[in-house]
């Protein structure tokens, strides 16, 4: 087997301590950061994740931090997402889009203040890119990279570990909302979010040295909630549909393509700079979207690059991630499916590394 050769272009985290304690068996590069992928299993901790709660390292999720008068106006650059009724306290998923109407990344953003906001990345440089925005327009804004490093808590029991941490108080966290709590001395932001269907929070971890302290203090008092360190599960998410982006969706991709026309206002989003673009595509309507699938036969193999997707000898789109449920005892699949063949019943055929399998459209994902 390759390894992976290490270097300062390629980052540990402020919890790699305790996530190589804690038995990690598989990485992916992820913003050039080490993101586990497997603990005991893919399965397994699939089974954990739906059953008891984990403690993810979830680093990766950078931080681009905006700050100054027209922190708010830069936001609002970015996205289709009409921003300007967001208060502090709230956090929104956004798509955020090039001048095509391009996807760039499918961030969290978290409003602090009107004056500071953090925008919690996938896998993308969005840093450069919001920086040649506020430089080429000349803003009054400070963007850069804080010492932030998210720790996900998720599963039925997420509630019970955080409140023997931080207090019961985080129970009355609404989802996508944060409140301010207290460890050790030090305030942190505590969200109603993360990268599951299972529930649970993002704290939002200030400063490597208090890293940790909180690891451990999460571990200590999940003992008998049976915590394990997890990671985002590939089964769970695709299950949830929650898209990955760079496998289910690139820059190539139009938010309308990828599902998420609801979280666009583009009549209303004044300012962003692929608004145009994007007025076009809700007029005429996308050509191609994701769907759920699923694929008949026995377990496929991991996904690691699309698998096409055909009606006769006519490719209709493709398979961007597919899995096998253990709950639903079939493969279920995320795809990229042309106009004219995603309606929920159709019958497609899809080419696996291991030859050509029947896949049909689904009404919906199964989470």
């Amino acid at each position: 087997m390759a390894l992976i050769s290490p270097s300062r272009r390629l980052r540990r985290t402020p919890f790699s301590e305790g996530v190589e304690a804690a038995g990690v068996k598989a990485y992916t590069v992820y913003n050039r950061m080490l993101l586990p992928t497997v603990f005991e299993s893919v399965e397994a901790d699939y089974r954990h994740l739906k059953d008891h709660v984990q403690v993810w390292d979830v680093s990766v999720e950078r931080q681009v931090e905006l700050r100054g008068p027209d922190a708010a106006r830069l936001m609002q650059m970015l996205t289709p997402r009409d921003l300007r009724g967001m208060l502090p306290g709230r956090c929104f998923y956004i798509p955020i889009v090039d001048e095509t109407g391009g996807m760039l990344n499918d961030p969290v953003a978290v409003k602090l203040a009107e004056d500071r906001w953090w925008i919690s990345i996938a896998d993308s440089d969005l840093l450069l890119w919001v920086k040649g925005i506020a430089n080429g327009y000349r803003l009054d804004v400070l963007v850069d990279e804080p010492d932030v490093s998210p720790l996900a808590i998720q599963g039925p029991k997420a509630d019970d570990l955080a409140a023997r941490v931080f207090g019961d108080g985080v129970r009355d966290i609404k989802f996508f909302r944060f409140g301010l709590f207290e460890f050790e001395g030090r305030e942190m932001v505590v969200a109603r979010s993360g990268y599951s269907k299972q529930g649970g929070f993002e704290v939002y971890v200030e400063g490597a040295d208090i890293a940790m302290p909180l690891w451990d203090a999460l571990f200590r008092a999940g003992a008998d909630l049976n915590v394990r360190a997890g990671c985002p599960n590939a089964i769970e998410r695709i299950e949830g549909g929650l898209l990955s982006y760079g496998n289910d969706m690139t820059d190539d991709n139009t938010p309308h393509e990828c599902g998420l026309g609801r979280f666009c206002d583009t009549q209303t989003a004044i300012g962003c700079i692929g608004r145009d673009a994007l007025l076009r595509v809700a007029k005429e309507g996308p050509v191609q979207q994701v769907r759920a699938l699923v694929i008949e036969g026995d377990p496929v193999p991991g996904c690691d690059r699309a698998w096409p997707l055909f009606a006769g000898d006519t490719r209709v789109g493709q398979v961007t991630s597919a899995a096998w449920s253990p709950d639903h005892q079939t493969n279920v699949a995320i795809g990229m499916v042309r106009m004219t063949h995603w309606e929920t019943g159709t019958q497609l055929k899809v080419a696996t590394p291991e030859g050509l399998r029947d896949t049909t459209v689904q009404a919906g994902f199964w989470i």
